[in-house]
């Protein structure tokens, strides 16, 4: 699908030309779920959201706590400049102000803060997409703690300094390839929060749906009846599994990287089998962990070569 055999920093540019006027949330698209969760802290504290019950067990059983958070959160090894060289073009961004911090930094977090913080991290991204002005990213901000609405005003308003004239205005009704290309459009900047009603630059939630499962087999049933549910315009479907705590207590040995490479296979073998494009069954963006150790986006990418016509023979 891809012509010859160049690398996947460039698959958009190198997507066949009739699939550049194929709109944006039909075409079939890498994401990386939690994708800053290589880099958490873990000698920072748990994020607000978290139970009373459990921060109190981590406070008294820090030492125990800690290298288990750090093995089942951790959900990507690689930073989001390398996921962007292997071909991912959406990233699941958690944004959070961390407690008692006197400064105004913005971390991610996935129930621990990450050492990196939001701006830092994308100000890289910008820094690459100018490197590759034929690529598109959709970044989804999302699950925000602990910003007021001052903080949120002063975060967007960064977001825009960093990528100025790369940001999609949510009202570009046409988004295809071609129609960006063109724009000098190069980010889609999901914002998760009442604040982005008010900035044109920002576009609403992208729907991301997570089965909350821990094996493949239950997580391809809960996307087969969603496919039956009909689509939304962008969305993602989430290859992730989650194990609950239970789970996690009895099973001391193992992470959700290898609980993620026992299921891979399953994963990857369903995968293969959709399809990209318009219809209420075919898939959008595709979201996975630890996305460089399994061959999830060739795979994804490879999709979209069901959308190319097949040439007819002249007699």
């Amino acid at each position: 699908m891809l012509r010859g055999a160049e690398p996947l920093a460039d698959w958009m540019s190198r997507l066949p030309e009739e699939l550049w006027d194929v709109a944006l949330n039909h075409l079939a698209i890498p994401g990386s779920h939690d994708a800053m969760s290589y880099c958490l802290d873990v000698s920072s504290p748990l994020v607000r959201s978290e139970s009373n019950a459990f921060r109190l067990l981590d406070t008294f059983f820090y030492f125990l706590t800690r290298p288990v958070i750090y093995r089942w959160a951790t959900t990507q090894e690689n930073d989001l400049v390398h996921q962007l060289d292997a071909g991912i073009r959406y990233f699941d961004l958690r944004i959070a102000r961390r407690p008692h911090d006197p400064s105004d930094n913005i971390y991610f977090k996935h129930v621990i803060y990450t050492s990196f913080t939001v701006l830092e991290t994308l100000k890289e991204v910008a820094t690459w997409l100018k490197a590759h002005p034929k690529e598109v990213v959709i970044l989804a901000c999302r699950h925000f703690e602990g910003l007021s609405d001052e903080l949120h005003e002063t975060f967007i308003h960064s977001l825009k300094m960093v990528f100025g004239s790369k940001l999609c205005p949510r009202n570009e009704r046409l988004l295809t390839l071609r129609s960006l290309w063109a724009s000098g459009y190069q980010v889609l900047l999901s914002y998760d929060d009442q604040a982005a009603e008010k900035h044109p630059e920002l576009w609403p939630p992208i729907p991301y749906l997570w089965a909350n499962q821990r094996s493949a087999e239950h997580l391809l049933q809960y996307l087969e009846r969603q496919k039956r549910m009909g689509r939304p315009g962008f969305f993602v479907s989430g290859l992730n599994l989650t194990a609950d705590r239970l789970f996690i207590t009895l099973h001391p040995g193992q992470s959700l990287r290898t609980l993620t490479m026992q299921n891979a296979q399953q994963l990857m073998d369903w995968l293969q089998d959709q399809r990209p494009g318009p219809d209420s069954t075919s898939l959008n963006i595709v979201g996975g962990d630890f996305v460089g150790l399994v061959h999830f986006c060739p795979l994804v990418i490879a999709l979209n070569k069901k959308l190319v016509q097949p040439r007819t023979e002249k007699h």
